[in-house]
Formats: C-alpha cells, sequence, structure tokens
C-alpha cells in the first residue's frame, strides 16, 4: 500500500495526529486538513484513495463535505467518523454510497484493516475503469455493420443464420467476425462476451 494515500478531514488535531500515525504504522501516506472547507478548497476530480471524514465540525460538516463531492462525482471510497452514534445520519450516509460508519473511540486495528480495504477497493474501481474505457476505444473502431454481426455472435448465432439475417454473404460474415475479433482483442466469441461483460447488457446494440 506504499503509493496509496489516504485524506484525513477532522477538526482535532488529536485525532488527525493519531490516525496519522496509525497510518504509517501500517506503511500508508496520509494527508490531514483541519475542516471541510479546507479539503474542497484543495480537492481535485483526479484525487484517488481514501477519504476518512469526521461527521460533526465546526463549519461544514462531514456529511455536507460528502454530499458535495457526490455532486462532483467522486467515486473515492468514504469512511465517516463519529462521536455520536447517530445511525440515522450513518444510515443515510451508506444509501448515498459511504464506504462505511464507524463510532468513536475505534479500535485502532479494526479502522486501519477497514482503510486497507477502501484501498483495495479503490484500486479495484480504477482498474475496472481503465479496462472500460479501453474496450469502449476499441469499440469506437468497429463499424455500424461489424456492431451488427457482433451483436449476433453474441447471441450465438452461426455464421449462416447471421448471413442469412443480414442478407449477406456467408463469407463476409467471416471477414467481419475476424475482424470484430481482431479489434477487440479476442480470440473466440466467449472472450468477446466475458470482456464485454463489464459494460453491461446493452453494449452490443
Amino acid at each position: 500500500m506504499s503509493s496509496a494515500m489516504v485524506y484525513l478531514v477532522d477538526d482535532d488535531a488529536a485525532i488527525r495526529d493519531a490516525l496519522a500515525w496509525l497510518l504509517r504504522s501500517r506503511g500508508i501516506q496520509s494527508r490531514a486538513w483541519p475542516s471541510a472547507e479546507a479539503f474542497l478548497a484543495e480537492y481535485r476530480d483526479d484525487l484517488s484513495g481514501c477519504l476518512l471524514l469526521d461527521v460533526r465540525m465546526t463549519g461544514m460538516t462531514g456529511a455536507e463535505l460528502f454530499d458535495r463531492l457526490i455532486e462532483r462525482g467522486c467515486a473515492m471510497p468514504v469512511i465517516f467518523l463519529t462521536g455520536h452514534g447517530d445511525v440515522p445520519l450513518a444510515v443515510h450516509a451508506l444509501k448515498r454510497g459511504a464506504f462505511d460508519f464507524i463510532e468513536k473511540p475505534f479500535n485502532d486495528n479494526e479502522l486501519a484493516d477497514r482503510v486497507i480495504e477502501a484501498l483495495q477497493h479503490e484500486e479495484n474501481r480504477r482498474w475496472q475503469d481503465g479496462v472500460k474505457a479501453e474496450i469502449g476505444q476499441r469499440l469506437a473502431t468497429l463499424t455500424e455493420r461489424e456492431r451488427e454481426v457482433m451483436a449476433c455472435i453474441l447471441a450465438g448465432k452461426l455464421n449462416k443464420v447471421i448471413a442469412d439475417e443480414l442478407q449477406i454473404a456467408m463469407r463476409t460474415v467471416e471477414v467481419h467476425r475476424a475482424n470484430i475479433f481482431d479489434k477487440m482483442g479476442v480470440r473466440s466469441a466467449v472472450e468477446l462476451a466475458q470482456r464485454l461483460s463489464v459494460l453491461g447488457p446493452a453494449v452490443a446494440r
């Protein structure tokens, strides 16, 4: 986790220091801010990692910051910290996509483990985003006819059936199939279906 980054937002300096020390003990880098406003002023859309966020702070609350980040399309996992046991707020945050909600005082090892899980979740999400972007770029190279043939391939239809449905020669279907496999970087219909599965069922339309 040496390249991972945790962003700490808490108006209690002692808590910020304790969290930073805890993360360092696990080999995790961190940066800290004393307020939601201070963090938001430096926030960039390309930030990646995990956000440890105090719920109740002077000025903008953690919950308000969370809502602002969602509005900006932030998908970074957020772990809320609270000393108030605010169950309704916890439920609201989790429904809005918060990664977890942990009460103070917290168990150091349990919190550190949860942070590591959040960082791994973020790493997986970014990897999947990269895969989706690559597939999207490959799909963009297909012609309209190739997309029609691909839809038939994904439906499990044989070349002869595809030729009849699209009213083209079977040899033409074979050429399209070869071009599709080449452009999509696969060797079979099964690999094609597996690669496209990350984009959902409507991709071949």
